[in-house]
């Protein structure tokens, strides 16, 4: 496993153990050359899912991405790293209920709403305000007051 922070490629293996119901595993490494320490997580994918996007390309599901929007949008709020991740298995696993290995982007984009409401409420109007391209105050003032009932 490459060092995230000078790029060595030794790394030793300081614990493991299973998270989230055993859908994925917690590594604790010590670079070889820097000696620090960084945290892996491993995932099984049963297969490749192709993502079709907006435009109508299609990529390879990235979970990095999935990520990085749950992190953009917990930014400075009181969101656990552990809830984010287990977020992100619940959407994953709704993936490998849906019919034939690819998925709209649309419907990503919805699971993320939802697991952003029940998560953050201002995470949850952050993402919002991206993904349905917010053009006009009026547009956030909406989406509270949908929030509020």
């Amino acid at each position: 496993m490459k060092c995230v922070l000078c790029n060595a490629e030794e790394s030793r293996v300081i614990d493991s153990r299973v998270t989230m119901q055993g859908a994925s595993i917690r590594r604790r490494r010590e670079c070889l050359e820097c000696h620090e320490r960084f945290t892996t997580y491993e995932y099984v994918m049963n297969y490749p899912i192709v993502v079709i996007k907006k435009d109508g390309t299609r990529e390879e599901y990235n979970r990095k991405k999935l990520y990085n929007s749950f992190r953009i949008a917990c930014k400075k709020r009181p969101v656990p790293e552990e809830a984010i991740l287990e977020a992100i298995t619940f959407i994953e696993e709704s993936f490998s209920n849906h019919a034939g290995a690819e998925i709209h982007s649309d419907e990503i984009g919805e699971k993320v709403m939802e697991s952003l409401k029940v998560l953050d409420k201002i995470a949850f109007v952050r993402y919002a305000s991206v993904y349905r391209e917010f053009q006009e105050l009026t547009d956030f003032e909406q989406q509270i007051s949908e929030l509020k009932e």
